[in-house]
């Protein structure tokens, strides 16, 4: 058995919520690093966001090209994306092809943070498709729910926070 190398990843994404194949991409991504013995920080994301790439104005050249030159990335792959296209459609990524690397998964990963939250919504079952801890964590604030304002960000990033130094209050209910 070869020798363990350290490895940090770093991952992004929405992770909203964070399923059993978000925390899958890190065990991929070590796996993968580690039998192609390259350590380091590397960037951890998905197919889907190594396609946000290429997205006018939602990354900066200059950062991409920071995170591929200095420090590269790891991308698992997902169903509907294809990767090596994303690669072969940004220059920055071509030129830096060697310090992209590309992970498989083999287990196929169809969860999507969109189908869970949709699933939720609907009052359908996620069991198994999201850590116990998760599912009770949304539960206990009935997020992503019918009655949640789970589209308002502004809701949850303010739940829990108090002006005045009282207790935080939640919103009124609508009366729609």
């Amino acid at each position: 058995m070869k020798s363990r190398i350290p490895v940090v990843l770093l991952a992004c994404g929405s992770f909203n919520p964070i399923t059993n194949m978000h925390l899958r991409l890190f065990e991929v991504a070590r796996d993968h690093l580690h039998q192609t013995a390259v350590p380091e920080l590397k960037l951890l994301c998905g197919a889907d966001v190594l396609k946000t790439f290429q997205t006018p104005h939602l990354w900066k050249d200059a950062h991409i090209q920071e995170i591929v030159e200095k420090f590269g990335l790891v991308c698992v792959g997902r169903a509907g994306h294809d990767p090596e296209r994303s690669i072969l459609g940004l220059p920055i990524l071509q030129k830096y092809r060697h310090n992209v690397h590309l992970a498989r998964e083999p287990v196929q990963n169809e969860i999507s943070a969109t189908y869970i939250r949709r699933a939720l919504s609907q009052g359908q079952s996620v069991k198994y498709l999201l850590p116990d801890a998760v599912i009770d964590y949304i539960k206990e604030h009935n997020l992503y729910t019918k009655d949640s304002s789970w589209k308002d960000n502004s809701t949850q990033r303010n739940e829990g926070k108090t002006s005045g130094g009282g207790p935080a209050t939640p919103p009124p209910p609508s009366s729609a």
